[in-house]
Formats: C-alpha cells, sequence, structure tokens
C-alpha cells in the first residue's frame, strides 16, 4: 500500500514495466539524453597503436566520469572516418559521449575543434548540475585529435600530408 502510495505521489504508478533507474531517467532528463543512454550509438574501441587513431581519456575526479574517445582518420583526406567511445558514469556522460561520436564522424580535424561544450549540453538539453558531462566530450574530442597528430608527428608526417609506405609487419 506505501508503495503504490508513494508511485502515485511521485508520477511513476503508470510506468510498471520499467526499471527504476529508467523511470527516474525519464522524469528529469531530456528524451534525447534517455535516448542515447538506452540505445549508445557507437561503443566501442579501436586499436590505440594503430597510426590511424586518436585516443582521448579524460575523467572528472570530483564525479567519477571516465571517458574514451577514439577517433579514426582517413590519413589522405584527414577526415575523421570512424568513431567510438567507451564511458563509465551518468547517464548524461554516456549520452554527451554516444552524441560527441555521432557529430564527429564525417567531419575534418579541424573542424571537430570548434564543437563546443555548450553545443551539446543544448542539443541533451542538460541541466546546469550536468554539464561537467558535455565538457568532458568536448574535452575528449580535443585529446583525441591532439593524440593522433602527435601520433602522425611521431611518425615524421604532418595530419594533411600523403601516407608513406607502411612496412608491414610479418
Amino acid at each position: 500500500m506505501l508503495r503504490l502510495a508513494s508511485k502515485r505521489l511521485l508520477g511513476l504508478g503508470f510506468r510498471e514495466t520499467q526499471s527504476p533507474a529508467t523511470q527516474v531517467l525519464w522524469r528529469f532528463y531530456h528524451e534525447r539524453v534517455v535516448d542515447h543512454y538506452n540505445h549508445p550509438r557507437n561503443v566501442g574501441s579501436f586499436d590505440k597503436n594503430d597510426s590511424t587513431v586518436g585516443t582521448g581519456l579524460v575523467g572528472a575526479p570530483a564525479c567519477g566520469d571516465v571517458m574514451k574517445l577514439q577517433i579514426k582518420v582517413d590519413e589522405t583526406s584527414g577526415k575523421i572516418v570512424d568513431a567510438c567511445f567507451k564511458t563509465f558514469g551518468c547517464g548524461s556522460a554516456i549520452a554527451s559521449s554516444s552524441v560527441a561520436t555521432e557529430w564527429v564522424k564525417g567531419k575534418q580535424m579541424e573542424e571537430v575543434l570548434s564543437i563546443k561544450n555548450t553545443e551539446i549540453a543544448k542539443h541533451l538539453s542538460l541541466p546546469p548540475v550536468k554539464l561537467h558531462c558535455s565538457m568532458l566530450a568536448e574535452d575528449a574530442i580535443k585529446a583525441a585529435v591532439k593524440d593522433y597528430k602527435a601520433k602522425r608527428a611521431k611518425l615524421g608526417a604532418t595530419p594533411d600530408a600523403a601516407p608513406t609506405e607502411k612496412v608491414a609487419d610479418a
């Protein structure tokens, strides 16, 4: 009886088939956050040693969110051809990562550096207490591009230069 009354009071009485976590998410988050949380896009990882992959690993010690975002770049055009992420954190962090990977695909590296956390936060309608999640996504994009450029510099090529012949590992 008490459980039923508290559900009615909180407005959760008509969502019996959903888990409690989903009920809370649905009630306090925008539908885009819930969608990206329930159906995240581009989850996974690439080989970090691949010269065409840039990896950005960022975290927020205050809340415990950790985000790894990776980009795969076409060496000839400098265009990001694929992106993926793995995030340990809240629903807003997962949604921010998912959106970031969607937005960077098909764009030039310099173009993705202009993606701002405020754009991600506005798209997801994040509440002020969750803005750090969109900041992590922006930082992860920048870190991935920086990592890719550092790899290319180590190989002696600029990110925009044509690829040199590679020796295949046996």
